[in-house]
């Protein structure tokens, strides 16, 4: 048993402690006789309870404990010390906890186990109901507590951690860890097979890594690859030079492909800057239910840049693309999407039945490379080094707060500079066009970058930060993917795709922007979590939970899975694509589904008759429209209903799945 023996009113507090457990506290009082002093009323609580002993009992328990201890902090030591040194009992100092010593708890603070709070030393026990207390008032989820614990033990000091849920920016609390460089070294452009011809074409002397491994695997003997890498290293000039490989060899042209409008544009203003020389580049993006516009597309052309829906849509109705040797499925990741994936595998299906070209799949998010692979058959060439190491930032703040701490971040990343001579710049993803305006607005140097802008707007702000003229962009979630600004610094300010968490792929996707290996020395990203906020009804977990299981998760599995929907409309899409030949299509889709449940469905509706596409069907194939909103164009016409109206009535339908 240990004895603590501490200052407190007119008396001391005493407290014997057994494995750690306080037996009873008692309050002892002393008086000072011609021998010295000498204990004078001992009341000992328990339970609540109050009782006077006699006084000479607490002599007994300090003949009976195995040490006895004074709290170091507090005076009258030497009275003390003068009592039991009457009995025969050693008395010496020891710090203790004294917010244990409030709760009749008596707990020594050695060395390493003491944590600061406010300047004074405590207990981890006693720091970690403090940080809890202020951890529940905010909100936090217990997945946040349980990192905020760790934090505490790790740092030592209560008001930092807490400083975190108030959006701290100290480095030493927020950083989560650091992705680390590991780059091996170039390829020099001689010791390729490259001809001389795309030697003269290429803008550097080596191959990157990712480049030289592509070569290795068949590159250039017309494999198809599935390349797995992260942003930055290199992947999408895998495709370039396939492309250009083929076009030299006389094998037909290069159609490459992305998913967004926006990246459709940067990459043909980029082919048509480095190879309009030599090449004819057009563009084919996508269409809408209205319109099937299509942008500077030239059939002809050597080099062909297109979104999925832009392409898709030649297949569906029938153009001709020319004579390709090469087709270039930039992330084709975008296979797992729910509502877009269906559309990317039968897009995939329809392009290989189109034609006999070299297929290469890029992709800095696949949880299952092999797999996926094996069902494109292609070969895997997978490289998971980065160019640039990359730290990663947890902070928590209310959306009141966020702002504030975006605005410092931006100021002081701008303000610094990489070894290469270039400022540090920001990428800002938060969840809605609406917000992107905001928090621009809010923000020295920075604009808004999302699919609502024109063109013309779109390439005003990606001109004015490629010239280091704003500090930063914010831009949606949604334009995570791909889309080439060359920031040093990204920031999460909200953890949400539309109403949707983002998924663990999408979230590597987008920190992956942060750091280029021409530009910057390391990469910066900041997740900055609200405790307890969702941004729909049908969140189930709160962002600070989101933001752990983000920084901890492993990257998703790509798998397609059709809804019936989905099977309607790309068994419609097949129909309309193939014909009689349809079937043999299908079956090559990575997803699967019952083929004559749909093709049913489709008859009933009158979109197919047989195993041909009737002229309603041509319709919904086209523009895209899925069995529910063909019926619904159908009645709209029947009724005679005003176009508009048509229009509002699919919107709404939109709203509702």
């Amino acid at each position: 048993m240990r004895l603590l023996v501490s200052p407190e009113g007119d008396g001391y507090k005493v407290l014997p402690s057994r494995n750690g457990e306080t037996v009873f506290s008692a309050k002892l009082e002393t008086r000072e006789t011609s021998k010295g002093w000498r204990p004078a009323k001992l009341r000992v609580r328990r339970n609540g309870e109050h009782e006077t002993r006699q006084p000479d009992e607490f002599v007994d328990l300090a003949r009976m404990a195995d040490e006895v201890v004074y709290e170091a902090s507090g005076d009258g030591f030497e009275e003390m010390e003068e009592l039991l040194d009457a009995y025969g009992v050693d008395l010496w100092r020891e710090e203790v906890c004294r917010l244990c010593l409030l709760n009749d708890r008596f707990t020594s603070l050695l060395e390493e186990d003491a944590v600061l709070n406010d300047g004074e030393r405590i207990c981890v026990d006693c720091a970690l109901d403090e940080l809890r207390r202020e951890a529940s008032f905010r909100g936090v989820s217990s997945s946040t507590r349980e990192r905020l614990d760790d934090l505490l033990r790790r740092v030592g000091r209560v008001e930092k951690v807490v400083g975190l849920l108030e959006g701290s920016l100290n480095p030493e609390l927020t950083k989560f860890d650091e992705m680390d460089e590991n780059v091996a070294e170039p390829l020099p452009l001689e010791e390729t097979p490259l001809s001389d011809e795309v030697k003269s074409l290429l803008t550097f002397d080596s191959l990157l890594p990712v480049q030289a491994t592509s070569v290795r695997a068949g590159l250039l003997d017309g494999e198809d690859l599935l390349v797995a890498s992260a942003t930055a290293t290199g992947k999408t000039l895998v495709g370039e030079i396939a492309g250009l490989h083929n076009l030299v060899e006389g094998r037909g042209k290069l159609l490459f492909l992305v998913p967004l409008v926006a990246l459709a544009n940067q990459k043909y203003d980029r082919f048509d800057d480095l190879y309009g020389d030599r090449f004819d580049v057009t563009q084919r993006v996508g269409s809408n239910r209205i319109s099937a516009r299509t942008t500077r597309f030239d059939p002809d052309a050597e080099i062909v840049v297109g979104t999925y829906e832009g392409v898709d849509h030649a297949l569906r109705t029938g153009k001709d693309l020319g004579d390709v040797g090469t087709v270039v499925i930039d992330e084709v990741h975008n296979l797992q999407d729910e509502d877009r994936g269906h559309r990317v595998d039968g897009l995939i299906a329809r392009l290989r039945d189109a034609h006999d070209a070299q297929h290469i799949y890029l992709s800095a998010t696949v949880g299952n490379p092999d797999a996926l692979a094996d069902a494109l058959d292609a070969r895997t060439v997978e490289y998971e080094e980065r160019p640039v190491p990359i730290e990663r930032h947890l902070t928590f703040a209310d959306e009141t707060e966020k702002g504030d701490i975006v605005e410092r971040l931006v100021k002081r990343e701008y303000n610094q500079k990489s070894s290469k001579g270039y400022r540090g710049q920001t990428i800002v993803f938060t969840n809605s066009r609406r917000r992107c305006h905001e928090l621009a607005g809010a923000l020295p140097s920075a604009a808004a970058y999302h699919a609502g802008l024109s063109g013309g707007e779109r390439k005003s702000v990606e001109r004015a930060f490629g010239d280091q003229e704003v500090a930063a962009v914010v831009t949606t979630a949604a334009l995570g993917a791909g889309v080439d600004f060359p920031a040093s610094q990204v920031i999460f300010e909200r953890l949400a795709m539309g109403i949707e968490w983002l998924s663990v792929g999408e979230f590597e996707q987008m920190l992956g922007r942060a750091g280029r290996p021409d530009y910057h020395d390391r990469g910066v990203v900041y997740v900055l979590a609200e405790p307890d906020a969702v941004y729909h009804s049908s969140m189930e977990r709160a962002e600070d939970e989101v933001a752990l299981d983000l920084l901890k998760g492993e990257t998703e599995d790509v798998v397609v899975d059709y809804t019936q929907e989905a099977a309607h409309e790309q068994t419609l899409a097949n129909v309309a694509y193939a014909g009689k030949r349809h079937r043999q299509v299908t079956d090559s889709l990575l997803g699967e589904f019952d083929i004559d449940t749909a093709l049913e469905d489709l008859r009933d509706a009158a979109l197919v008759r047989g195993d041909e596409i009737t002229r309603l069907g041509y319709v919904a194939a086209t523009r895209f429209l899925s069995l529910e909103q063909a019926e619904t164009v159908i009645d709209s016409v029947e009724r005679g209903d005003h176009p508009l109206d048509t229009v509002a009535e699919l919107e709404l339908l939109d709203a509702k799945n």
